[in-house]
């Protein structure tokens, strides 16, 4: 292996490392959490997982510039599915939902969306996979890579994250979760009185 090949390996992890530092830290900021975080991100390596796949098993194409374009576009891509359920699920956790009636919810009516969206854009990419012509070895490496990692995420996550995110919510919210539970059945046997008042 020469010098610039171990260098090009080098920066191309340096440049993965950053952007999963980036997406960290914005979704850190937009959920006000450090913990809930982990459970979008874990959906990175399974849509890494599906890319690294596609390239091997397709002989034509090589990690190369191209490859790793398409990987760090992912990044945002399997995050994007892992968020829909996220956010939706947090925000039932902190109204004092139960977190695992919370998460149900959420994947459930956010499936379609997360179906919806990522077959689009699967959809969308089959004309760089299938490209010919000039450049068409660069427009169908970025292709499959995204093509693969885009099946992987939303035929996996969809199971792993839900689940990440029920486990990690338990362990760093812990005396938090019980408080927001109690208050949410206090507020719903008021409101059950008040209903009942008002048909007395």
């Amino acid at each position: 292996m020469s010098r610039e090949e171990i260098a090009a390996g080098s920066q191309q992890t340096t440049i993965f490392a950053i952007s999963i530092i980036f997406v960290f830290l914005f979704l850190a900021a937009l959920y006000e959490s450090w913990s809930i975080p982990f459970s979008v991100l874990f959906a990175v390596p399974i849509g890494a997982l599906g890319s690294i796949l596609t390239l091997t098993f397709i002989p034509s194409l090589s990690n190369n510039i191209y490859a790793q374009i398409g990987l760090i576009t992912l990044i945002g891509l399997a995050a994007k599915n892992a968020i829909l359920i996220v956010e939706f699920a947090k925000e039932r956790v902190d109204k004092g939902i139960d977190i695992v009636h919370a998460t149900l919810q959420a994947v459930k009516l956010r499936l379609r969306p997360i179906v919806m969206t990522s077959l689009a854009f699967i959809l969308g990419v089959l004309p760089l996979a299938f490209a010919s012509g000039a450049a068409a070895e660069s427009r169908k490496t970025i292709g499959w890579t995204v093509f693969g990692g885009m099946i992987s995420a939303t035929t996996l996550a969809i199971f792993v994250v839900p689940v990440l995110f029920a486990l990690i919510t338990k362990l760093s919210y812990g005396k938090k979760l019980r408080r927001l539970q109690e208050e949410h059945k206090k507020e719903e046997e008021i409101d059950k009185r008040i209903i009942d008042q008002g048909i007395g």
